[in-house]
């Protein structure tokens, strides 16, 4: 997979993401996709991603502004940068009540990519950021 293809692959999911597109992020992605989620568990499969989706969707609601996204020339590895602008909709277990706030916070993913798919998903963020702009 050329750079270009990977570069083309990563905006194609953040673009679903911000349409809230999760069917179409979840095309993307190898059946034993690896998501690494901040401060959190490896979920393996896409079964796991859907789940992650689902609940994501229910509790936040987020644009990501500012992407910048970086690929390897053989285009196997990949990186973005971006601003999450977000509302804290429902609350999640062990995190602080929502109640509706706003939020805007830098964050990082890091890619693995396979015959033109996405096999890995690394986010990174500051949660304690996060917890101090809903009030936590």
């Amino acid at each position: 997979m050329p750079r270009a293809a990977a570069l083309a692959a990563i905006s194609s999911y953040f673009e679903a993401f911000n349409r809230g597109d999760t069917t179409a992020m979840e095309a993307l992605v190898t059946e034993d996709f690896e998501h690494h989620v901040n401060e959190g568990n490896i979920r393996r499969g896409v079964e796991k991603f859907r789940e992650f989706n689902a609940h994501m969707t229910r509790c936040y609601r987020e644009e990501l502004t500012d992407i910048v996204v970086m690929a390897n020339d053989a285009g196997t590895r990949a990186a973005a940068e971006f601003v999450v602008n977000g509302a804290y909709i429902a609350t999640d277990e062990g995190l602080p009540e929502a109640k509706g706030q706003t939020y805007v916070l830098p964050a990082g993913t890091f890619f693995t990519l396979r015959d033109g798919r996405i096999a890995r998903v690394t986010t990174y963020y500051n949660l304690a950021d996060w917890i101090r702009q809903v009030g936590g």
